[in-house]
Parts: structure tokens; C-alpha cells; sequence
């Protein structure tokens, strides 16, 4: 089911030239008029840039807040293209950008032409067009947070962070259409995406490319989804094989018995008191991989 959280305002297009003339008002009918009405000229594109660290303050003016970026959004008119480089920071600060570029009653066009990661990608959802470049890559995963105190004070962190990452849920389900079943499941496991699979699952629209004439699109066959725990789970495994140790089989003392009727041997029958082997002491390595395997899940 797809739930509509936002509708975003539609931008006032101007009149063509044709139906402008219609419009106006004959000049016969009202002589009073001696010029018309000068014609407004239509906002020009602008382009911001989202690069750095995204922060409620900025010490050193180096990091991306939220006051900043209202100044230079509104301090003009008309759609605006937003470039992304940005491994993320404070999500709260983010929410605001997100919920700033979603108000704009312009069309945004996004463009990663780096990294957007982790609160980056949640602004990166507001655009009304996401793009890519080639070589970008988006990656989107748990909220975390630092916490001390009684056992008391951290389920209420878990509570907290359980509702943040709701909260950005949406963003990611508004923009893709996928499950908040499957969304969270990706964040939780860690996943990287390329820009061909980020178009794929929906949190891009295409790819940002030279000219029209180089359209084509990304080959599916080549798009790459990254998993932190699965990768982890597959190296883990790839040790423990290789690492395994055969046990030994048991030996045991034997003495050979002949039959005197024909004078063949008969197979080997072991002593009544017959002592086995000493057990090695030593830790077996693949029963200390499948308890790191454990550890690790």
C-alpha cells in the first residue's frame, strides 16, 4: 500500500506569450490605459551544493546546517539543482533540510556526484528528480547514537532510535514505493548501492550523463548492492572451511587370526582390552570458527 505523507507544491508556470495577449484586456475597451503591463521574466535556475558534514552548528563554517542552507535556498526563486557529496552527520539536521527542499515550491533536481550516505541519502529523497553519476554511490543504514546511565536510561535510547529510523523510513518508502518491511531490513544490514541499482529499487531516477545523445541507460546486469553483514557472514564462512580439521579416526590394537581349514587370513579383530588413543588436548579450529560465526551473528 502506498501511503501519500507529502504532496508537494506545484510551481506557477507563467502563460505562453499567446495566451498572455488573450489575457490582456483590449486596449480599446479601456482607453485609460496608455502601456501595458510589463512582462515578468521567469526565475532562473540556481544550483546549491551539499558538500561536508551535515551539523545543527557549524564551528569553523566548514559543515552543512540547516540555517545556512535556508539562506542560500531562499535567497533566490525558481528551480534549483542541489549537488551531494556527503557522508551524512546529525539526522535531525537533516530532517530539516529534507523538510525545506520538500516545501519548495520549485522543482529540485539532486544530483550525487560523490557519496550520498547514511543523512545525506534522506535529503536526497526531497529531489523532485534524484540523478546519479556513474561513479556515486548511496548508502543507507541504522540510525546510532552515544548513550550512558541505567538500564532504564538505554531502552529509552533504544525506544528513541527505533523512531528515528521509522521517521526516515518514510522518506525512503515516499520516494521508492518499497515496504518499510524490506527498507528496514536494508538499513539494518548496511547496504550500499551503485547508481545502477539505486535506479533500480527507486531511490534514483537516472543518471546524470553528457549529452541526450548518450542515453541508454545503466545495464542491469551490471548494477552492485552491497551488504556489510553479508559480506562478513560469507568471510567468515570462507575461513571456516578453509581452516577445518579432519578428526582422526580412532586406532586400536589388533591381532590377526587364521583359520586352519583353509589357511587364509581373517580380517583384523581387536584386543578385548584394547587402549585407545589419547584425546588431543588442542582446540579443534573449526569448532573455535563456528563459535566466532556465532559471535558475529
Amino acid at each position: 500500500m502506498n501511503r501519500q505523507f507529502w504532496k508537494r507544491k506545484e510551481p506557477t508556470k507563467a502563460l505562453p506569450a499567446t495566451d498572455k495577449k488573450s489575457a490582456e484586456p483590449d486596449k480599446a475597451q479601456s482607453p485609460d490605459a496608455d502601456e501595458a503591463a510589463p512582462e515578468q521574466a521567469e526565475p532562473e535556475d540556481r544550483t546549491l551544493f551539499l558538500y561536508g558534514t551535515i551539523a545543527e552548528e557549524s564551528w569553523l563554517d566548514d559543515d552543512v546546517t540547516p540555517k545556512l542552507f535556508r539562506d542560500e535556498l531562499f535567497d533566490g526563486s525558481g528551480p534549483v539543482t542541489v549537488y551531494i557529496n556527503s557522508y551524512g552527520g546529525d539526522c535531525v539536521a537533516a530532517s530539516q533540510i529534507y523538510s525545506m527542499l520538500m516545501e519548495y515550491p520549485y522543482d529540485v533536481t539532486v544530483k550525487i556526484d560523490g557519496i550520498a550516505a547514511s543523512a545525506a541519502s534522506v535529503i536526497a529523497m526531497a529531489g523532485t528528480t534524484v540523478l546519479m553519476s556513474p561513479t556515486s554511490c548511496l548508502m543507507i543504514h541504522d540510525p546510532m547514537t552515544l548513550a550512558f546511565g541505567s538500564s532504564v536510561d538505554m531502552q529509552k535510547a533504544i525506544e528513541m532510535l527505533e523512531s528515528v529510523k521509522d521517521s526516515i523510513i518514510n522518506a525512503y518508502e515516499i520516494k521508492t514505493g518499497l515496504s518499510r518491511a524490506k527498507l528496514g531490513h536494508m538499513m539494518e544490514a548496511e547496504t550500499w548501492m551503485d547508481a545502477g541499482k539505486a535506479i533500480e529499487l527507486g531511490f534514483a531516477d537516472g543518471m546524470l550523463e553528457r549529452s541526450a545523445s548518450d542515453a541508454g541507460g545503466f545495464p542491469s546486469s551490471m548494477t552492485m548492492l552491497y551488504s556489510r553483514a553479508k559480506a562478513v557472514n560469507s568471510f567468515m564462512d570462507k575461513i571456516s572451511r578453509l581452516c577445518r580439521i579432519e578428526p582422526k579416526a580412532m586406532e586400536t590394537k589388533g591381532e590377526v587370526v587364521t583359520e586352519p581349514e583353509t589357511g587364509g587370513q581373517k580380517a583384523s579383530v581387536p584386543e578385548k582390552n584394547s587402549i585407545a588413543e589419547t584425546a588431543d588436548p588442542r582446540v579443534n579450529a573449526a569448532d573455535l570458527f563456528r563459535r566466532l560465526n556465532l559471535i558475529s551473528h
